[in-house]
């Protein structure tokens, strides 16, 4: 496969019941980037949220940088995801829940929908939520790689994911392979960064395809992630909160 990179920025915009929200997809001319459907950098103040809605078709990651959020399902769960931890539901056939920060906090993070395959639309819906301190962790020269998704990470998906936050010091410089097959993307949390050749500040996103590694380095104390996945290459009809 040739490869394919280039950038994008992030746009702002309001989502739920008052959440700030970094949008890098769905937009506008770029709606996914196959397997994934949507990404938000979101911020929520006490008091706002995403109160009971309904979803089908994908599984949703929410991850916590600062601040808590609780969840709550028609399944029946009922928890509180803390800084460092992050939480999944398969939405599949269709589940409702809702989303909020807990009283007094503000809550910021990354959201990330991963399509399902056209076999598992109608798969039984599940929820799954993994605490900071069961994250592995691997200490790399100047920062840490946490391992949200793949390799030894306790959560699980229905697509081959990876999904890392990398955090690095001033001019660290870091090499992680790519699976072949996978694309994904590397989103700049904090700091000025140089990746794959391109400059990224913050909010902005280097998306990539048909490479084997990839290349960063920190220009200043920085946080990214990275998050590659192997496309279902099935047409994605996605609908507001569906996606069939």
């Amino acid at each position: 496969m040739k490869p394919n990179i280039f950038v994008r920025t992030s746009s702002s915009g309001a989502e739920g019941d008052g959440a700030e929200v970094q949008r890098l997809f769905p937009i506008h001319g770029f709606m996914n980037y196959d397997p994934f459907v949507l990404w938000d950098h979101f911020k929520v103040s006490a008091g706002c949220g995403f109160p009971d809605h309904p979803h089908r078709g994908f599984e949703g990651i929410t991850y916590i940088f600062k601040g808590s959020m609780q969840h709550k399902d028609n399944l029946g769960n009922e928890s509180t995801v803390l800084p460092g931890g992050l939480q999944r539901f398969t939405a599949g056939a269709g589940i409702v829940h809702s989303e909020m920060p807990s009283p007094g906090t503000t809550t910021q993070g990354i959201q990330l929908w991963v399509n399902l395959p056209q076999s598992l639309k109608k798969s039984t819906p599940d929820y799954q939520q993994v605490d900071s301190d069961s994250i592995p962790e691997h200490i790399v020269e100047g920062g840490v790689v946490r391992e949200l998704i793949g390799f030894d990470s306790p959560l699980k998906l229905k697509t081959p994911v990876l999904y890392l936050d990398i955090q690095l010091k001033t001019g660290a410089h870091l090499t992680e392979p790519v699976t072949d097959g996978f694309r994904g993307l590397v989103y700049v949390v904090e700091g000025d960064v140089d990746v794959g050749g391109q400059s990224l500040a913050v909010g902005q996103a280097l998306f990539f395809e048909g490479i084997n590694q990839l290349e960063m380095n920190a220009k200043s104390n920085a946080r990214m992630m990275l998050c590659c996945g192997l496309p279902h290459a099935e047409k994605i009809r996605q609908y507001g909160p569906y996606v069939d």
